[in-house]
């Protein structure tokens, strides 16, 4: 294997985060993967940096995105950040295993482009620095498929692979990923600074985020302030989109945790199936820290690690604390938003939170498939009890369901819904598709055989989440009995 190459690609980046002191990271090169070959691509992240999506299967562009090679332009470099694992201090931590390209100058501002498992770092901590094609087929669809979702996510722009042998559990085979967002900057990344007592780079490092990615922040009293008002309000935000379409993160640190609220670092997620509030989807996450219902509470919790982190500049608790008090009210305007839509509702009414708590209630009891009961309730016909048999079915306590029905039926009632209407508007905001881990699997599998095609397919349903797709309706089916064995864990 030889070392790493420059490209006679041409492209366009830049690199602000480069810019900083070289305390913030190591200036490093990807270490290369023998015989890299294309996986897949995603032609939606594609334009928004404006690269060809078929010039990505291209031997140059292969050699770029797996490390073999980087553009002139280009300063690889991999950060450093502390963070919080599963509520524990875990002190220094970092790119472990990405490598940061550089950013790119589109419409709506940088976007930097990142290669996940391009070869060890100095935060590798003990690790290889790679990445298996499981876990990055997994990350590449996720990814996008949030996107679709309209969920604020990072992104991810091609998977590239190579026959070196990874050790995980058994022996996989190598993958980088190349992702993209404006910003990877973490939770963590201040929480590095406050706890060496660096007072200068956490200003640094504040200063940056905000006359980078924040500039209308700029001309408040208190920008730092600000900053956290902000970013607890995008991360209320997220989670609420999350809780909405019944995604779990799975492993909420806060060095996952985006500065900008996007959905960062996928890993052991999964998105619900049949609904438990209760349900872990990590299996290393042994005490359920982050289960569906306690992500909200989780995200409240990493601000207050964040707030921590900026009291230095912020100057005083009280202003901290105030700005960390917007988060629950946010998180819950924001979810009732969204629940008012899943259901078709338009307005808003006093007793909106007895109808959804009811809901819930009544699905948790039945253990009701999410994703195929809310795209199955926008059939329901407002003056037609006797046709709901195909929502019924998937009670087992039928009587409960016909409870709740004739209590959403009258809240319907209220607002003189239409069922045409509300069935199409319906549409738009409950998903018929999602990427379910058994889906993920099957593509893994076929991957795994050198065959592709899955990943493809499958990307291609998942970034039109919402239309009917009659063609592909088996997407949409329930998970087989053998799914029932699947694992997803930190390593994933």
């Amino acid at each position: 294997m030889t070392g790493t190459a420059i490209s006679a690609l041409t492209l366009p980046l830049n690199n602000g985060f480069a810019g900083l002191p070289p305390a913030f990271y190591t200036r490093l090169m990807p270490t290369p993967l023998p015989a890299p070959y294309f996986v897949a691509a995603s032609a939606a992240a594609a334009a928004l940096v404006g690269i060809a999506p078929a010039r990505l299967a291209d031997a140059d562009f292969v050699e770029l995105l797996s490390g073999n090679a980087v553009a002139e332009q280009s300063q690889p470099l991999a950060a450093v950040y502390s963070g919080h694992q599963f509520g524990v201090w875990a002190g220094q931590l970092g790119d472990g295993r990405a490598i940061l390209l550089g950013d790119i100058a589109t419409a709506d501002g940088p976007m930097e482009l990142q290669l996940k498992g391009a070869g060890a770092t100095p935060y590798s901590r003990m690790g290889d620095g790679r990445a298996v094609l499981r876990s990055s087929i997994r990350e590449f669809l996720c990814s996008e498929a949030m996107a679709a979702l309209g969920i604020p996510t990072s992104r991810a722009l091609a998977i590239t692979g190579s026959q070196q042998g990874i050790m995980r559990e058994t022996v996989e085979t190598a993958a980088v990923v190349t992702r993209m967002a404006p910003s990877f900057v973490r939770f963590g990344s201040f929480e590095h600074w406050f706890s060496r007592k660096k007072p200068e780079e956490l200003k640094i490092l504040a200063d940056y985020v905000i006359n980078s990615f924040y500039p209308q922040l700029q001309a408040q009293d208190n920008p730092y302030q600000a900053l956290l008002a902000e970013v607890c309000r995008r991360t209320a935000h997220m989670i609420a989109h999350w809780q909405a379409v019944g995604f779990m993160h799975g492993v909420m640190n806060t060095d996952n945790m985006s500065i900008l609220g996007l959905t960062l670092d996928y890993g052991p997620f999964g998105f619900m199936e049949a609904f438990d509030a209760g349900h872990i989807c990590n299996h290393t996450d042994s005490q359920g820290r982050y289960s569906y219902a306690n992500q909200p509470q989780v995200g409240h919790w990493n601000c207050y690690a964040l707030g921590q982190a900026l009291l230095p500049l912020i100057g005083e608790v009280s202003l901290a604390q105030a700005a960390l008090d917007s988060y629950e009210p946010a998180f819950a305007a924001k979810m009732n938003e969204l629940l008012r839509a899943k259901l078709g509702l338009r307005t808003e009414q006093a007793g909106d939170s007895d109808l959804f708590d009811a809901m819930f209630a009544v699905m948790q009891a039945n253990h009701v498939d999410f994703t195929n009961f809310f795209r199955a309730l926008g059939n329901l016909q407002l003056a037609a009890p006797q046709h709901d048999t195909l929502l019924r079915d998937m009670f087992i306590d039928r009587p409960a369901f016909d409870a709740w029905a004739t209590q959403y039926r009258a809240r319907l009632l209220l607002e003189d819904s239409v069922d045409a209407t509300r069935k199409l508007a319906m549409d738009k905001v409950n998903p018929k598709y999602v990427l379910r881990n058994y889906l993920a699997q099957v593509a893994i599998d076929k991957a795994q055989q050198q065959d592709y095609s899955e990943v493809a397919q499958l990307l291609a349903v998942l970034q039109k989440p919402f239309d009917e797709q009659a063609e592909h309706q088996h997407y949409a089916a329930l998970p087989p009995d053998w799914a029932s064995h699947l694992e997803v864990s930190c390593s994933s």
